[in-house]
This record gives structure tokens, C-alpha cells and sequence, in this order.
């Protein structure tokens, strides 16, 4: 099954999305916190409203799931899981590597992901089956397997220090080629393009992974979470490139 349509629609979403968060961010705003601490702002509620209302009109029988609340089942058996902003926090503070992240699930299973990084110009895409690219350029994991030639990233480490980490990490951490911690999902689409080889996100939400597990797995990259399970729900994720998965999987004890 193709699914060029999808693709086609959910990076003009992402693109009008975009637009409209930089024209916000050049035009000044007030950021509010939720009843999680994240910040919010109205180039997150304006950018879902305006990807929700693009799609919609493309495949009106989809459901969607939105982090800024929207929502529906639709009759299609698929959904949209959307992201207006993922690193809210880095254009709260104009930093460049905030994303637009647009997933499309089918029975479940992420088949569609978008990854736009505004400030970046730059465009990361894939559907099941159909490779995962780079502004148009195919990508694909790093052949990397071992620690002394890896370069990884643990993002959040304010959220580590429960286990399967725990006081372990940082001697683990200590036998890898580099550490290094961009933000969140730029980490993940350095793996997915083989320039990084293991991302691992302690606490994330749906949105932030349907999209991207989609772009790692077809960028043969592979992708669980911390559990083991192939699920976006599990509230974690890592993401590694093929030959770095057996040491991943040791240190969480899977």
C-alpha cells in the first residue's frame, strides 16, 4: 500500500504549521504551564488547530489525537497523532530545534511519521514500507556495534535516576565514543541518519513517538520501549541503530 497521499498532505500540514509558529515566535507571546509544568503557547494551539483542520479536509473519516486536546476516533481505523511543537521549552527560549511532529497510526501501528524542524528548513519523513528520507534524500541507520565507536544521547536526565538507569548510567555512559544531548527529537533523527547511534527518552507521551518510530524503523533503525515492548504507550522509547540493540538491551536487563 502506498501511502504518497498521506505523505503529501501531512508535510503541507506541517509546513503551514510551521509557518505560523515562526510568525508567532517573531511576533511575541506569553507562555502559560500546564497542569504538568510543560509550558504552552498559542503557536502550539494554533499550529494542531491548523494541521487538524489541513487533514481533516484530506481524509475526513481519520480520527486524531493532538497534545493540545484534540481528538476523535473516526471511522477509519486510523489516526492521526500529532505533536504541534515538540520542545515547547526550546521556542519558549528561541532555540532551533523545536519540530512539528505528525504521525499517522493505522490499527495501531505508526505507518506515516513527519518531522519538520522549522528553524532548520529541515524535513524528515517516512511511510511503512517506502523507506524513510531527509528532505528527499533516502536515510538510514548507522552500522555501528560497538560502545567505543557510538555516540549516544539520554535526553531528560532530570528523569533518569529511577531504574532501569539509576546510579548505572553514567558508568555506561563512560564507555561510549560521545554523549551528546541536542534536544530531544533532532537526537532521533541523528539515529535515524546514521549519525548518532542510540537516542533514549525516559518520559514522553504518544505524540512525541508515533511519528518518529515510524522514520527510525523504515530507516532500519530499531525502536522499543524501556520495557521491551513494541508500543508508543509505554510513556518511554529508545531508539538505536541495528548493531548497538544487544547492548541496549543488556543494560535495561531485557
Amino acid at each position: 500500500m502506498s501511502y504518497d497521499n498521506e505523505l503529501f498532505h501531512a508535510q503541507a500540514a506541517a509546513r503551514k504549521a510551521g509557518e505560523a509558529c515562526i510568525r508567532i515566535l517573531n511576533e511575541g507571546f506569553v507562555a502559560e504551564t500546564k497542569s504538568d509544568d510543560s509550558p504552552v503557547t498559542r503557536a502550539d494551539k494554533e499550529s494542531e488547530r491548523l494541521i487538524v483542520s489541513i487533514l481533516s479536509e484530506a481524509f475526513p473519516e481519520d480520527g486524531f489525537l493532538g497534545e493540545e486536546g484534540a481528538s476523535g476516533d473516526g471511522t477509519s481505523g486510523r489516526r492521526w497523532i500529532i505533536d504541534p511543537i515538540d520542545g515547547t521549552r526550546d521556542f519558549v527560549r528561541n532555540n532551533r530545534l523545536w519540530a512539528i511532529l505528525i504521525g499517522l497510526e493505522e490499527k495501531g501501528e505508526p505507518v506515516v511519521g513527519i518531522c519538520y524542524l522549522p528553524m532548520l528548513g529541515e524535513m524528515y519523513y517516512a511511510a511503512k514500507g517506502q523507506g524513510a528520507f531527509w528532505d528527499g534524500k533516502p536515510i538510514h541507520a548507522s552500522t555501528v556495534a560497538d560502545t567505543k565507536q557510538a555516540v549516544i544521547c539520554v535526553n531528560k536526565l532530570n528523569a533518569v535516576t529511577n531504574p532501569p538507569f539509576g546510579p548505572r548510567l553514567l558508568d555506561w555512559l563512560a564507555g561510549f565514543w560521545c554523549v551528546r544531548v541536542f534536544g530531544g527529537i533532532y537526537d532521533a533523527m541523528l539515529v535515524a541518519s546514521g549519525r548518532m547511534e542510540i537516542w533514549m527518552e525516559p518520559s514522553v507521551a504518544p505524540w512525541d513517538l508515533c511519528a518518529p518510530s515510524c522514520i527510525l524503523r523504515e530507516a532500519g533503525a530499531k525502536f522499543f520501549a524501556l520495557s521491551g515492548k513494541d508500543s508508543i504507550y509505554e510513556g518511554n522509547g529508545v531508539a538505536c541503530a541495528p548493531g548497538m540493540e544487544p547492548e541496549v538491551r543488556r543494560f535495561l536487563g531485557l
